[in-house]
């Protein structure tokens, strides 16, 4: 397969980068999809030394893969669309330190979360609020020539194609791309997912390969740690659609598997399946 295949940094065991890029290497995957999300631990690395981002470009240059993009989850704790003036502009503050981190360590996109807010309460001001805040953003991955992808979520906020072809009506920009999360997706669209994604296909830039529950009348569904083939999403009909389009970005193997007792095995199955699924999907 030509497509770049990544792994979420997530779904690997918590070992030191060494060991990471070495376990990436053993599964041939192409890149890594570094995480910082909202914890101290992983916001420090907004931080990093020219020291340790040196030793992460030797990794990269030495076992061949890549960090490719960066799932900057830190925004939940910190949104763009915040009621709060100083947790606007803070989020904007660590939005740039991750633009700059990315140029870097040479990654070429960024995965922001379709969330306008996520612990406070969503109004047509958290909407505007994320909206004139990500026009900001935008303009700083402009100057350091940085893509900006928003995922589809587990939240009605941006949870289609659709809505995220809405927003970049309202914020249009060379530097917006969508990075589709083919279990969210999934769940929210059901049968619809491919028409979603023709819809889109020349907006997406990467793909998180993802299982999921879906979402109906009486269920919520279910968006983390569903194990790969117990969910929703017929992965085999979605890499047919993307074969048959030319699809020519990345796949992303996303999945939570840091705290569990034998998270190598875990991610041993994961990959197997995956593989298998894009197999019988004719790549």
């Amino acid at each position: 397969m030509k497509n770049q295949f990544g792994i979420y940094e997530k779904a690997l065991p918590p070992v030191p980068w060494v060991k990471k890029f070495a376990l990436a290497q053993k599964y041939q995957f192409d890149f890594i999809e570094l995480s910082i999300d909202e914890s101290e631990v992983r916001l420090a690395r907004l931080e990093w030394t020219e020291k340790e981002i040196t030793e992460i470009n030797f990794l990269q240059a030495k076992t061949g893969v890549k960090i490719r993009s960066i799932c900057f989850s830190a925004q939940r704790k910190y949104p763009l669309g915040s009621l709060d003036k100083q947790i606007q502009d803070y989020s904007l503050q660590l939005l740039e330190q991750c633009i700059q981190l990315a140029v870097k360590l040479g990654v070429r996109i960024i995965q922001l979360a379709g969330y306008d807010v996520y612990y406070e309460q969503k109004t047509d001001v958290t909407a505007a609020n994320f909206l004139k805040n990500l026009q900001k953003g935008l303009a700083i991955a402009n100057r350091y020539g940085v893509m900006l992808a928003l995922e589809t979520m587990d939240d009605p906020f941006l949870n289609t194609i659709t809505k995220y072809l809405i927003l970049k009506k309202a914020v249009p920009s060379p530097w917006l791309a969508v990075y589709p999360d083919l279990g969210n997706l999934s769940a929210w669209c059901g049968k619809n997912v491919i028409s979603e994604l023709e819809l889109g296909l020349t907006e997406i830039v990467g793909l998180h390969v993802k299982d999921t529950i879906a979402v109906t009348k009486s269920s919520p569904g279910k968006f983390k740690k569903v194990p790969f083939g117990s969910g929703c999403v017929d992965f085999i009909k979605i890499f047919q659609f993307l074969k048959a389009n030319n699809y020519q970005g990345s796949f992303m193997l996303e999945a939570w598997y840091e705290d569990d007792p034998d998270s190598e095995s875990a991610l041993a199955a994961a990959v197997s399946f995956v593989r298998q699924q894009f197999t019988k999907g004719g790549w």
